[in-house]
Parts: structure tokens; C-alpha cells; sequence
């Protein structure tokens, strides 16, 4: 494997934070969100922010290293290494992980059609940006073998 851009890993790593802090805004989709689960802003539960947040990012870093793999490796570089590809990679991981298995824990937790399709567009947004830019940042040398 060739070696891997660790700055396009630290961008990765805190998109789906900086999308969510924007997409979950009670501007954007954050009221419709709290809407689904019968919350208001002074009822939400409380919880340990740092925690979460660090929680949240260690679990970023091991989705961007995960993109990493699935987007940069031989057979795809020269044009393949763009954000264009690398962000198909992102819809692709939408639609058959990231979907099939919010829907399957929806259906169980009884949750609707406008909370799955909340969660849905963001995770679309965000493996889009995710994959879209570690693709571009990372390159697989045509001249490297294939293990």
C-alpha cells in the first residue's frame, strides 16, 4: 500500500462533524430531526459532550481509514484518483451499508419514514465528502505492484 496522506485522513476524520453541526442545525434539519423522536430543545437528554464527541471521532478516524481502502488501491489510480471517484465510493457505501442498516434498526425501533430519511441524507452528504476527499488527496503510483 502506498503511503497514506495522513492530513486527508484528519480532514476525513472530522467532515462527518462539521456536516453534522451544519446539517443538524436547528436551521437545517435539527428541529425536523428532534420533531421525530418528540423532542424539544430543553427537553433533550442530557449527555457528557466531550464524550461523545471523542467517542464520535475515534469512530470517524476508523471510517476514514476504512474509505481509505475501499477507495485507494490498484486498478484505481491515474483517473481514478479524484474526488469524482472517490465520492461515488461515498454513494455507493450510502446506499448498500450505511442505509441497509439505519432502516433495519429503524424498522425494530419503530422510528418513521422522515427520522430514517433525515439520518440517510446526512450519512449520503457526509460518506460523499469523506470519500470524495480522500481520494483525491491519497494516490495509488501506477508503477506500484499489486499485492
Amino acid at each position: 500500500m502506498p503511503p497514506t496522506n495522513w492530513l486527508a485522513i484528519l480532514i476525513s476524520t472530522f467532515i462527518p462533524m462539521i456536516v453534522g453541526f451544519i446539517y443538524y442545525h436547528d436551521k437545517v434539519f435539527g428541529k425536523a430531526w428532534m420533531d421525530t423522536l418528540g423532542w424539544t430543545k430543553d427537553s433533550m437528554p442530557k449527555v457528557n459532550m466531550g464524550k461523545v464527541l471523542i467517542i464520535c471521532l475515534i469512530m470517524s478516524f476508523l471510517l476514514s481509514m476504512f474509505i481509505l481502502i475501499n477507495v485507494d488501491g490498484p486498478g484505481q489510480e491515474g483517473k481514478y484518483d479524484s474526488f469524482k471517484h472517490g465520492a461515488g465510493h461515498g454513494i455507493i457505501l450510502t446506499f448498500f451499508v450505511a442505509m441497509p442498516l439505519m432502516v433495519i434498526n429503524g424498522l425494530f425501533e419503530r422510528k418513521n419514514f422522515k427520522y430514517l430519511a433525515i439520518h440517510i441524507l446526512y450519512w449520503l452528504i457526509t460518506l460523499v465528502l469523506m470519500g470524495g476527499t480522500i481520494d483525491a488527496l491519497n494516490h495509488w503510483p501506477a508503477d506500484m505492484p499489486a499485492m
